[in-house]
């Protein structure tokens, strides 16, 4: 039986209808292009809103709204050294805010404007990618003039072309990471890296998550076994949200928040979280390591037997033997294994080799693989069937064939 959100409790139903969002790319949005900046946009008329006057010849002030954490900072001098380099290189002003804390509560301070087409005080923000869509989506994001970001070049490949912005027209990836467990490192010596050890007992009350239900329940998902990037079924989501009903209503976790969240873990109220690798080592460099950051280590029983069969899955999470290394390479956990003293000589010697040949064609293939131990075979063969299209159409597809029958080595760009 499908479960109605209506029957959940208020706590649980009011994060169900809070933001929802993933921290997976940053993308800048605002209102007046600035040559130079890593992300630029502005506000658009696509529905109707007055379009900005671009000013930018004459006034030489940006202002920018981000998160907090996100630049580097010295608390000595009150600088953030980075953004001062950079207003000495372009001789800009900018005036930086950490003006945001969680996407839609930003974007409820700003909507209004945007819609009429007034100043929201800043030139570029910085949500995330989803929200990102929206302010594209909406009119409220002024295209880009290539000419004035040369470092648009310098994008990866994996994040220079999404569907919610084709070609980058409107957006560019300020910062990526992942959603994890962080925790004090004095507090918790042994490290936090499972969902058992968040919620050990020593937590309780001590647990912070997000308020960003994309990564809270992403997270939870993966350690229920469930692909959050999968075609998810209804109740699979609503399994996670009633283990976070449950975490909150049993009071282990003491708050869900936005990028705040910072302050419980500086001042000790709360000792671990759910919340963003950036955000961790941010922390960490600003507090003498007292913070720490791990990806979950969760899923395993579903993606383990799927790598190297049940067997030998159930004996090693039973057994919890050491696995050396020639065994891991013979259960196809690993591809070489090299002495230790010549480990890095080799991996160079590989990346150095996987760097000439078509880098988008291998995204496309990690992509594929990465699908396949979650994915059905008719949704794979679509998933190849829609790569392979894509990858036709690459200047690295010309230039393989172009070689072939020029019989010479190719020249591959990962374009």
């Amino acid at each position: 039986m499908k479960k109605d959100i209506n029957s959940l409790s208020p706590e649980a139903r009011a994060i169900i209808r809070a933001q929802v969002s993933r921290r997976s790319v940053l993308a800048g949005v605002g209102a007046v292009s600035a040559a130079g900046l890593l992300a630029a946009c502005g506000t658009g008329s696509s529905t109707g809103a007055k379009v900005a006057v671009d000013v930018s010849d004459t006034e030489k002030i940006v202002r920018w709204a981000n998160w907090p954490l996100y630049l580097d900072f010295n608390e000595d001098t009150k600088v953030y050294p980075t953004l001062a380099a950079f207003e000495k290189q372009r001789g800009l002003k900018v005036t930086y805010e950490e003006a945001i804390d969680d996407n839609n509560t930003f974007y409820g301070k700003v909507q209004g404007q945007l819609s009429i087409g007034s100043d929201i005080g800043y030139d570029i923000v910085a949500p995330t990618d989803w929200m990102a869509a929206r302010f594209i989506e909406q009119g409220y994001a002024q295209k880009l003039d290539p000419a004035n970001v040369p470092n648009k070049s310098n994008i990866r490949q994996v994040l220079s072309d999404v569907g919610y912005d084709k070609g980058r027209q409107y957006s560019l990836t300020w910062q990526s990471g992942f959603a994890g467990f962080g925790w004090n490192t004095q507090k918790l010596p042994k490290g936090v890296r499972t969902m058992e050890d968040l919620f050990a007992p020593a937590n309780k009350g001590k647990v912070v998550v997000l308020s960003e239900l994309r990564d809270t329940i992403g997270v939870i998902m993966l350690y229920q076994g469930v692909d959050p990037s999968s075609n998810f079924t209804e109740d699979q989501f609503m399994n996670a949200i009633d283990f976070l009903q449950k975490k909150i209503s049993d009071g282990f976790i003491r708050q869900v928040k936005g990028n705040d969240y910072k302050e419980d873990m500086i001042s000790g109220d709360a000792t671990a979280v759910i919340g963003w690798s950036g955000d961790a080592f941010q922390l960490a460099t600003e507090n003498d390591g007292k913070f720490d950051f791990a990806i979950p280590d969760s899923g395993g029983t579903y993606t383990l037997p799927r790598l190297v069969g049940f067997a030998k899955a159930s004996a090693w999470m039973m057994m919890a033997d050491k696995i050396a290394s020639q065994e891991a390479l013979s259960s196809g956990l690993v591809y070489k294994v090299f002495p230790e003293e010549k480990l890095l000589e080799e991996a160079m010697s590989i990346a150095k080799h996987l760097a000439t040949q078509p880098t988008a064609a291998f995204a496309g293939i990690k992509k594929a693989l990465n699908s396949s131990l979650f994915s059905g075979l008719d949704d794979q063969l679509e998933l190849e069937r829609e790569l392979q299209n894509k990858m036709g159409e690459t200047q690295d597809f010309n230039e393989g064939v172009s070689a072939f029958l020029e019989k010479r080595r190719p020249n591959f760009k990962g374009k």
